[in-house]
């Protein structure tokens, strides 16, 4: 059996398993530990809170030294729930050089490709382990990949190079922004519309807030570094939903605001973050509570995700262009799990197979040669790095 068809069978297995951010992950977790396990790998399985999700954190070769490399994914997927399938987006099927289904591209061929060149991997494993990280909940705010690195900030071995497996047509990418995304409820008092200065209308104080946000948002403009290499090349805001009200003639007591901020630094998010609660508390709050002393503003923090800066010297990305031939390196768009590997000190890049024009849409598919390139890749890493 070739590398390909084992890969394609792991898919088929991995699609299987509905692994909807909201439901649990742990049928796949288990499969995967079994699949790593037989390779010889040690398995950790690390449960969340709620016991109804986990982190698998495998490791072939030595347990005790620093220096190895980590393939990383998440095995969550987005809902289904409204989109127009063709077929049962959980059974994978192939037609045309593509394998079709839920996760295909984003990103369970990736770690199908891992799983299955696991044995290869041990086989060549030498001073320097392989790291397998798979993780719960990032398509809701990279909750378990944070869970993951703040578990392995404790250890006093650490390894030394990430490859993260979103899309990128087995592109070598070191670099993406930010992503923080925050909802923020607004209480008041109600009352009948035609007196409107006798209650606190909270979705009002949400349209000012909402004017504090456009306001920096202009400001960030301002601020992009020069020879910045995103596009945009500055911090964005964007205001996702406003909810609140009932009717016409009712001053509503309620709303909730949801935002997000892509930020290219942690200057950027900081200066947002101070401007933003210099003006609850210096404006809003107390005109509401003028009125009315129970009014609130309060923010939760739906996700703080680091984004990943390019580096001058980043091995891994230099050993990868160097075995895919590749001419440099590019950023994208959209967020990944790899700006917390970094954080942790480790040289991480983003590299995987399948195309991001394809995540999170009905008929969500990967090219089969996009997995054949990526059994490539791994097989090289798995000579020059073992």
């Amino acid at each position: 059996m070739t590398d390909l068809t084992t890969a394609k069978q792991m898919l088929g297995e991995l699609i299987s398993f509905p692994t909807i951010s909201s439901d649990s992950n742990l049928d796949a977790i288990a499969y995967m530990a079994e699949v790593l396990g037989r390779a010889g790998a040690r398995v950790e399985i690390l449960r969340d809170d709620s016991g109804q999700k986990a982190n698998l954190w495998a490791t072939i070769g030595p347990q005790d030294r620093d220096g190895g490399l980590v393939f990383s994914g998440h095995s969550d997927v987005v809902p289904v729930q409204g989109q127009d399938w063709s077929r049962d987006p959980f059974d994978m099927y192939e037609h045309d050089g593509r394998l079709y289904g839920r996760g295909s591209c984003d990103m369970k061929g990736f770690i199908a490709c891992v799983l299955a060149m696991a044995p290869r991997l041990a086989e060549t494993v030498g001073d320097r382990p392989f790291h397998f990280a798979f993780t719960h909940d990032e398509e809701v705010g990279c909750l378990g990949g944070r869970a993951l690195v703040e578990e392995l900030a404790k250890r006093p071995v650490r390894p030394a190079l990430a490859l993260i497996g979103e899309p990128t047509l087995m592109q070598v990418v070191d670099g993406h922004k930010g992503c923080c995304e925050y909802t923020v409820r607004f209480t008041g008092t109600g009352g009948h519309g035609s007196s409107p200065e006798a209650g606190v209308n909270a979705v009002e104080y949400a349209t000012r807030y909402i004017g504090k946000l456009m306001q920096l948002r202009a400001e960030l403009k301002a601020r992009a570094p020069e020879g910045s290499p995103f596009d945009p090349p500055h911090t964005t805001i964007n205001i996702g939903a406003l909810h609140g009200g009932t009717t016409h003639n009712v001053i509503p007591s309620a709303a909730m605001l949801d935002w997000e901020m892509r930020p290219i630094n942690d200057a950027d998010q900081a200066f947002v973050k101070d401007a933003v609660a210099q003006f609850i508390a210096a404006e809003i709050l107390p005109e509401m509570r003028r009125l009315s002393p129970q009014a609130d503003v309060v923010t939760e923090v739906v996700g703080e995700v680091c984004g990943l800066l390019p580096m001058p010297e980043n091995q891994i990305r230099d050993m990868v262009q160097h075995l895919t031939g590749a001419n440099g390196a590019s950023v994208v768009p959209f967020n990944t799990e790899a700006g917390l590997f970094q954080q942790l000190g480790m040289q991480a890049i983003i590299c995987g197979p399948g195309s991001i024009e394809q995540a999170h849409k009905p008929d969500e598919f990967i090219a089969i040669d996009q997995m054949a390139q990526c059994l490539d890749l791994i097989g090289k890493l798995a000579v020059h790095h073992g």
